[in-house]
């Protein structure tokens, strides 16, 4: 038996600087990066008035906000990154931290969230229930 699953998915995007710590290359310098942030949640039920899942707006607000918090910034003096290392790995983790619990009242889960410091590459963090 087969069951129906609406997946979407909005993206943001802001610049900042990182350092990586413990980096043998040259990305152990300050540099800079245009990230490109994506939130894919996934819901079973429509709404009977609009027939969404959640309303797209509402999702870019809540990851459009996330996002802000790093925006022009030095990811090494910003907590957590403060503390640990701002790779695309840590971002993608930090984001979820952040936007889950902001889900959880609404008809939909957080199924990943995608950090790209540039089109070429990609950390996805998602968390399975077992």
């Amino acid at each position: 038996m087969s069951r129906a699953i609406w997946r979407l998915t909005v993206r943001g995007e802001f610049s900042a600087a990182h350092a990586l710590r413990h980096y043998q290359g040259k990305c152990e310098n300050m540099h800079g990066h245009n990230y490109t942030a994506e939130m894919s949640v996934e819901g079973e039920t429509l709404t009977p008035d609009t027939e969404f899942i959640v309303d797209f707006s509402e999702l870019k607000n809540l990851l459009r906000a996330e996002l802000a918090r790093l925006d022009h910034k030095n990811l090494n003096v910003t907590p957590p990154f403060d503390r640990i290392n701002p790779s695309s790995e840590n971002l993608a983790r930090h984001l979820w931290q952040r936007l889950e619990p902001q889900l959880r009242d609404r008809p939909v889960r957080l199924i990943g969230i995608t950090v790209s410091e540039t089109g070429a590459q990609s950390a996805t963090y998602c968390e399975i229930s077992e």
